[in-house]
């Protein structure tokens, strides 16, 4: 007994896809030498032409509409294949608007025809749109003001190092333009969202920023950054002086010691230019009294300093003697 081998699945898999090739192109080959007429449905950009110098959208205008349009099959076919390389669009005239007004489309482009604008060398017409039936305007008046740049960045240096002070932009302002009430809701604007991670030395470059949809306009579109990234470090910083705040005009008051001493952690560059003078080392004479003889000063230090320790001498004297008239 002989058994017949199985036909293979993917015998017939490759059979239909022949078939169904063949019937697509002689489908095509009928369509577009046809002289009988057809109808497809093409998306056309719709254009809102004429808006007044002092007049901004405060609603997005769509970009394209569904249309329905005829001709020969030759015509629909060639169009539809170079619809990116040809003109079409449909135009509404904005002109005299001064607030809101809605456009029912197929009513306006049956009064206005010419407003349908479609290539001249395919002979197609324009049947109906689709979608959507109805665009509503909605004006308000021009407006444009500065707004700063704000960072929306995450730095994330290596360990040992560390960034110093904040991101600079250039320019930090833009000018943004568009409705006034819109624009009055708008303080600020921040650069797209990102993460810089592993940073080792000082980075810079260009960034773009976060988009408030198409109705608002920005003065450009990227601005130049910079960080410093610098490697952890310590110094000692000596000779600092101590104040005391809140002084009586008939008092006089006598720091002891009068300079002090202490440990700084920050970038290497930064502590490397540190002066005494930025660091404030602060008693308060608001603290005295005549029955406590030690006083720890409050220390301040440059934000860009991650911290300081070993302060020299923790505590210290404070002498009181009354002016002299």
């Amino acid at each position: 007994m002989f058994l017949k081998p199985a036909i293979k699945p993917a015998y017939f898999q490759r059979l239909f896809l022949y078939l169904s090739a063949f019937g697509l192109a002689l489908l095509l080959w009928i369509f577009v030498v046809s002289e009988n007429e057809y109808s497809m449905v093409f998306q056309l950009p719709i254009e809102a032409r004429n808006l007044s110098e002092q007049k901004a959208h405060r609603e997005e205008v769509p970009n394209y509409a569904q249309v329905r349009l005829k001709g020969m099959g030759r015509d629909l076919f060639s169009a539809y294949i170079f619809r990116k390389f040809i003109e079409f669009k449909m135009v509404l005239d904005l002109e005299g608007i001064s607030k809101e007004y809605e456009f029912v489309l197929n009513d306006y482009f049956e009064r206005y025809p010419q407003k349908i604008v479609l290539p001249a060398k395919y002979s197609l017409t324009f049947i109906e749109v689709i979608y959507p039936n109805r665009i509503k305007i909605s004006l308000d008046d021009y407006d444009e003001k500065s707004v700063p740049v704000l960072s929306d960045l995450v730095i994330q240096p290596q360990s040992g190092y560390t960034q110093i002070g904040n991101i600079e932009f250039e320019p930090d302002i833009i000018e943004i333009a568009g409705s006034k009430k819109d624009l009055a809701l708008i303080n600020h604007i921040k650069i797209k969202k990102d993460t810089l991670s592993g940073l080792i030395k000082p980075q810079s470059g260009e960034l773009g920023l976060e988009s408030r949809g198409r109705l608002i306009e920005y003065s450009q579109d990227q601005v130049k950054y910079y960080i410093d990234v610098q490697e952890i470090s310590e110094r000692i910083i000596v000779d600092i002086p101590v104040q005391v705040e809140n002084r009586r005009k008939d008092i006089r008051v006598f720091p002891s010691p009068q300079t002090v001493s202490l440990t700084v952690i920050g970038g290497l560059e930064r502590i490397a230019r540190l002066k005494p003078e930025e660091i404030d080392v602060i008693i308060d004479f608001n603290n005295w009294s005549r029955q406590k003889q030690f006083y720890e000063p409050n220390v301040i230090v440059p934000e860009n300093i991650i911290e300081w320790r070993d302060l020299s001498p923790r505590s210290l004297e404070l002498g009181v003697a009354r002016q002299v008239k």
